[in-house]
């Protein structure tokens, strides 16, 4: 896994590097739960943990509420955004009709480029599996299901199937925790069998890929989420 630099490790060398570092440190923490739902981003101190002046960071906060990672409230400030866990059937249901709508029309209209570019993504992915890198399978992952869903040449559900996954990317960060970071080689090999069924132009087998994709993570998040840890520990 590439360590990210440290912010203190390389000066600002143009207009907003500072802002752009500041931003990722904290996309970062948030996407791993280092950050908190409803933490407090006080900018004075984030001022002085990176060594910036008070406009990076906000310029940084600006960026990260786009992505609807932060909240700006009244008289509160800037907090991370919460999760509402008790949405995330809605959200799935939301995530299947479009991940199924996009692997189809990907299968019927993908291009031999189009093809190259979500098997490059795959390969991406795969590669920060052995890593246990949940970070960079978050991103990774993405960026397979986006390339899949431009070979299906619908900007509407592009937008949408983009905003969806953006949301759901600290979900993502619990479902891999499900597995202590360590996927199963099925998981990987479900995108495969996607690729396979797009190379083949089978819209029926493709869009069946996509609904059980999208229920093996319903499943596995209310399994992790109903979890008890105590239930077999001794106190004696």
């Amino acid at each position: 896994m590439t360590k990210r630099p440290r912010i203190d490790e390389e000066p600002p060398r143009k207009r907003g590097f500072g802002a752009l570092m500041i931003r990722d440190r904290l996309r970062d923490e948030i996407l791993s739960l280092e950050l908190r739902p409803g933490q407090l981003l006080d900018e004075m101190r984030l001022a002085e943990r990176f060594s910036a002046s008070r406009s990076p960071i906000r310029e940084a906060l600006v960026h990260l509420e786009a992505e609807g990672l932060v909240d700006t409230l009244p008289n509160k400030g800037t907090v991370v955004a919460g999760m509402n866990v008790e949405e995330f059937p809605q959200y799935i249901d939301a995530l299947d009709l479009v991940q199924r709508a996009v692997t189809r029309l990907a299968a019927e209209l993908r291009t031999d480029i189009a093809l190259e570019k979500i098997r490059h993504e795959q390969e991406r992915f795969r590669a920060t599996v052995p890593a246990k890198d949940a970070l960079g399978m978050i991103q990774t992952n993405m960026d397979f299901h986006l390339a899949v869903s431009e070979a299906a040449r619908n900007p509407y559900l592009h937008d949408a199937y983009r905003r969806l996954l953006v949301g759901g990317r600290r979900m993502l960060r619990l479902y891999y925790r499900s597995y202590d970071d360590d996927l199963p080689t099925e998981l990987p090999a479900s995108h495969d069998r996607i690729i396979e069924a797009i190379e083949r132009q089978d819209a029926g087998w493709a869009e069946q890929l996509a609904r059980e994709h999208a229920e093996e993570v319903h499943s596995r998040f209310i399994h992790f989420m109903g979890q008890r840890r105590t239930r077999e520990m001794s106190l004696a």
